[in-house]
């Protein structure tokens, strides 16, 4: 697709104030919720432009919606129409605090699966592929969109949930799947479970591995492990929360630079200390105002993923989108000071996994004498012969990479745990 194919930054602006102006006619003041909120700012029943909607209105954050849905059982008061017209019922992962549960009309769920083909298409996945979709089909709503998004693009799916690694591994050869659907993580432990079991994965029909819910799907040293372990295979990154719905999508272009789809949202990046927009280039909190999904709807949402977005200027790719350099670069409230250092996780990962003798590890963080102090636990990769050496390296590399000195141990082969969902390698030992 040429640049002609897509709209313009002015008329894409021009398409968001007017959904905008849509999305408030339609909750305002159905919406016990944003009613509230939307009064006590003054806000206008006609906006004058879309800057006046981020002066005007307060952010929304995760603590304040499930406030709310604690104080209105069992799904709060951010619901615009009766519960009779919704049909869909989803909660986030929990990763983070208590579980949201989400609601949606059919109107809305259809606009969401638009997102979704619009990920597909990106990604160049059409009518014919054969989708696997390696993980349980729990509550989040990432699941269910995908899959059906990938039914309704002409796909042949292939459901994994309730199946062990290896039986899936079996599946993906058995329907010669083209597209493994899973986390970073996921598509690494199955490339591990092939080796241990004799799986020569060259010969799998697999030529694209979408991958969502970590950022390693934008991280070089992690696309590139895993594009070496799956041969033939390439890693196409996107990400969205049940919250918002499907957010990004990989540039076709430009593999680590992510698309926000902003025909579906209004995105801003602010500090997150000051609550000020940021310049492009810099790097800040993402804020989405969901402008399709007014059933349950979310106005300057802080997302918590911080992104650096490059100028304003139309990508290589032709799109105007906002494009977000190096995808999620990490989530504000991961960071983590140690001995007075910010530590990032994302920055932790990117120097273990650089040189791909690393097969899983655990970070450890540990409260002693009022101070945080940092180690590491790896296992090292099959074929590395010398694991002292190894931990000597990445020793090194994490005091120049942090300036701090991590201590690292290697542990024996399927010592530390392996993760289907969102990877919990951060975990914190308690004082004594």
């Amino acid at each position: 697709m040429s640049a002609a194919d897509f709209p313009t930054r002015p008329a894409l602006r021009e398409q968001q104030f007017r959904q905008l102006q849509a999305l408030l006619d339609a909750i305002r003041p159905r919406n016990p919720f944003y009613e509230a909120r939307l009064s006590a700012a003054a806000l206008p029943p006609t906006l004058a432009s879309l800057e006046e909607f981020s002066a005007r209105v307060p952010f929304t954050t995760k603590p304040e919606l499930a406030a709310d849905q604690a104080a209105h059982p069992p799904y709060g008061t951010n619901l615009t129409w009766p519960l009779e017209r919704y049909r869909r019922c989803h909660q986030t992962s929990g990763t983070l605090g208590t579980p949201l549960r989400w609601l949606d009309t059919p109107e809305d769920w259809e606009a969401m699966l638009g997102q979704w083909e619009t990920v597909y298409a990106a990604a160049g996945i059409a009518a014919g592929d054969v989708v696997c979709f390696a993980f349980s089909f729990g509550p989040f709503i990432g699941f269910w969109l995908a899959f059906e998004a990938a039914v309704r693009s002409g796909c042949r799916c292939l459901p994994g949930g309730g199946l062990s690694s290896l039986l899936r591994l079996r599946m993906i050869l058995d329907h010669q799947a083209t597209v493994l659907c899973c986390t970073p993580t996921y598509a690494l432990h199955l490339a591990e479970t092939a080796a241990r079991e004799g799986i020569d994965l060259s010969v799998a029909h697999v030529r694209t591995l979408l991958v969502a819910g970590e950022p390693g799907g934008s991280v070089p040293a992690i696309r590139a492990r895993l594009e070496q372990l799956w041969p033939g295979a390439r890693v196409f990154d996107h990400h969205g929360m049940t919250e918002v719905g499907p957010v990004t999508f990989q540039c076709p272009l430009h593999p680590g630079r992510l698309h926000v789809i902003e025909s579906a949202y209004f995105a801003e990046i602010i500090d997150s200390t000051t609550g000020q927009a940021v310049e492009p280039g810099q790097t800040g909190e993402l804020v989405l105002t969901t402008l399709r999904r007014p059933g349950s709807p979310v106005l300057r949402y802080r997302t918590g993923d911080l992104v650096r977005a490059r100028p304003v200027e139309a990508c290589e790719c032709g799109r105007s989108d906002l494009a977000l350099e190096g995808g999620i670069l990490g989530r504000s409230d991961d960071m983590v000071v140690v001995r007075g250092v910010n530590v990032y996780p994302r920055v932790v990962e990117e120097v273990i996994l650089a040189g791909g003798e690393v097969a899983e590890y655990r970070v450890r963080l540990h409260d002693r004498q009022a101070l945080l102090q940092l180690s590491l636990e790896i296992e090292p990769a099959p074929g590395v012969t010398d694991p002292a050496g190894l931990a000597a390296r990445l020793e090194a590399a994490l005091r120049s990479a942090l300036s701090l000195r991590v201590p690292v141990t290697v542990v024996a082969p399927g010592a530390l745990p392996r993760f289907e969902m969102k990877a919990k390698r951060w975990v914190r030992d308690s004082a004594g």
